[in-house]
Order: C-alpha cells, then sequence, then structure tokens
C-alpha cells in the first residue's frame, strides 16, 4: 500500500478517536456541582410527604426530620406546630448549619454525619433559614 492511501485512513481514525473523546468528556459522570433534576431515593431520606421533593410541605406534631445534602436541605419547606422538635443531620462532606434569619433557632456548624436537635418556635408564622456558611442554601419553616 503507498504512502498516499495510508493518509486518509490515518486521518480517519484521528477524528474517530476525537470524536469518541469528544463525546466521553460529555457524558454524565456523576460527579460535579449538583443540577437541578430530583436527586435519587434513598433508604436514609427523611420521612415526608413526598420524599423526593426537597421543597414538601410536612406537617409536624411530634418529631420532624431535616436532611443537608448536596448542598441542599431536604425538605426545604416544610409546616410544623409551635414547639416541635427538628433534628437535622448533615449528610454532605462539608460543614453546614441550619440557622433562621431572625435567629430564632440555629443548630450551630455540623459536621458530616452530625446531627442537632432544635425547637420550632411558638409563635406562628413563616421562618426564612439559610446554611451561615452556604448562603445559598435556603429553606422556609412555618409555624401554624
Amino acid at each position: 500500500m503507498s504512502m498516499r492511501h495510508r493518509r486518509p485512513h490515518t486521518a480517519l481514525i484521528v477524528a474517530a478517536l476525537c470524536l469518541v473523546t469528544t463525546l466521553t468528556g460529555c457524558s454524565d459522570s456523576g460527579g460535579g456541582t449538583p443540577s437541578s433534576s430530583t436527586p435519587p431515593a434513598s433508604a436514609s431520606a427523611p420521612a415526608s410527604a413526598s420524599p423526593s421533593s426537597p421543597s414538601s410541605s410536612e406537617s409536624g406534631k411530634g418529631e420532624v426530620k431535616v436532611t443537608i445534602k448536596d448542598f441542599a436541605f431536604h425538605p426545604a419547606t416544610f409546616e410544623v406546630s409551635p414547639g416541635t422538635k427538628i433534628t437535622v443531620t448533615n449528610e454532605d462532606s462539608a460543614t453546614h448549619t441550619l440557622t433562621a434569619d431572625d435567629q430564632s433557632f440555629d443548630t450551630g456548624n455540623l459536621a458530616q454525619g452530625k446531627s442537632a436537635t432544635i425547637t420550632a418556635p411558638s409563635k406562628p408564622g413563616s421562618y426564612s433559614y439559610i446554611c451561615s456558611i452556604h448562603p445559598n442554601m435556603k429553606g422556609t419553616l412555618t409555624v401554624r
């Protein structure tokens, strides 16, 4: 085979390898920042009216569980009675807090795997909260 006939084959092979490399780089490897899609259900997910929705409403008379995972509160929005105990568990590798904007409740720093229990305010109303370390993490607690 002459050199002239090998060059088109070589160019075709190089082009195919570039295409495969590009497509592999664009595939979802599961890493990176969280997307807006619904996270997969987990056996350790908190009990709520709709476990797959992080902004579900949960009526609490006893104890409510909030999980911090993927830099988000699950559920992010929930409803409780005055004085309800709220257990917050951090399942992220980063330290987080659950802190009311008005400072009426605060878990303090929660390292990975740690939990804290706070008490819902006795005054009915809507209480916005954040992670004081990562203020883009937000939620709302409604006391009725």
